[in-house]
């Protein structure tokens, strides 16, 4: 994850979640990914390590266990950069400009200069980022599945000019449900729109009550809309009582229930989902040395195999010089 913000619960169902249970089946390598991040927020840097530690906070909140998975910072394995460095002089630029994402991003982000070498080729450090660790598999949505046929690209690429050296990662397909904004606009951090993973309880609270529900329903006896309204996809994603939810859209599209109660429910849905990680988050705050102790040796780990692999890319594109 690149380290541009808070968590919020997108990020909890929509990936999160999902590692926490890779981590059963899996070797997992989790990474923040701080150069990532400058490829569009190079011009305020300040905040980038504190969002990385507050990132991986929320990780181990949310269930990713230390001890069984490698969590590190991407720019203390400094190999990335020269695995990425030798990819660019191989790989010609019309295939990082056909990126879908390229024009698209330039697109959305116009008040950001994008006209950069790291902005274009930030498909080749994302492919240095897989294949610096072996890794058979990549958690993505069908959305994403183009960056990583770039990738197996990049590989074929690298392997004709120079003989194996790396697996070729395959796509682990993963619905990633996505959750609205609380006004209904997709979630994003400019738009101020979404509960974080961080907030107490009353904040979670303030926030529902202030979600945007159906816009024709201005009394509570009149038929309401469930399908696409953010309350009730909220209560699909997180009150584990199917029947509670179920009689609410029940009487919402009957109109004998107000927003009120259904936002209430929802409420205390979300913070008995929440509650668990806060606990675990508090431990870990506690103990600050340790989310530091907990990135390093990771970290360490990392570039152990990152050094291994550099050594078989040096030696097939015989530029080993000792």
């Amino acid at each position: 994850m690149r380290p541009t913000g808070k968590l919020h619960l997108g990020h909890l169902v929509g990936a999160l979640n999902n590692w926490v249970a890779l981590q059963e089946e899996h070797d997992c390598f989790f990474f923040v990914a701080d150069w990532h991040a400058l490829t569009s927020e190079y011009a305020d840097t300040s905040q980038v390590i504190r969002y990385a530690c507050d990132n991986v906070a929320d990780w181990i909140a949310a269930g990713i266990d230390p001890e069984r998975s490698t969590l590190f910072i991407q720019s203390l394995v400094p190999e990335h950069a020269e695995l990425f460095l030798l990819f660019a002089m191989i790989i010609p630029i019309p295939w990082l400009e056909r990126v879908p994402t390229y024009k698209e991003q330039q697109e959305n982000l116009k008040d950001k200069d994008l006209s950069t070498l790291g902005f274009l080729g930030y498909p080749l450090l994302q492919t240095a980022d897989v294949v610096m660790y072996d890794a058979q598999f990549v958690p993505v949505g069908e959305d994403q599945v183009a960056h990583l046929e770039l990738s197996r690209e990049v590989v074929r690429r690298f392997h004709n000019l120079y003989g194996q050296v790396f697996v070729e990662p395959q796509p682990l397909l993963t619905k990633f449900p996505r959750l609205p904004g609380l006004d209904n606009r997709k979630m994003s951090k400019s738009y101020g729109n979404s509960i974080e993973l961080s907030d107490d309880a009353e904040t979670v609270k303030q926030k529902v009550m202030r979600m945007y529900t159906d816009p024709k329903r201005v009394r509570a006896d009149i038929p309401g809309t469930v399908e696409g309204n953010p309350v009730f996809l909220y209560n699909d994603a997180f009150n584990s009582n199917v029947a509670e939810v179920e009689d609410l859209k029940g009487r919402y599209r009957a109109g004998t229930v107000g927003d009120v109660e259904v936002k209430r429910k929802l409420a205390l849905a979300l913070n008995a989902a929440l509650d668990p990680m806060r606990a675990r988050r508090a431990e870990l705050t506690a103990r600050p040395k340790r989310l530091h102790e907990i990135l390093m040796d990771g970290s360490a780990r990392a570039q152990r195999i990152a050094a291994d692999t550099m050594a078989r890319v040096r030696a097939a594109m015989k530029i080993a010089y000792r």
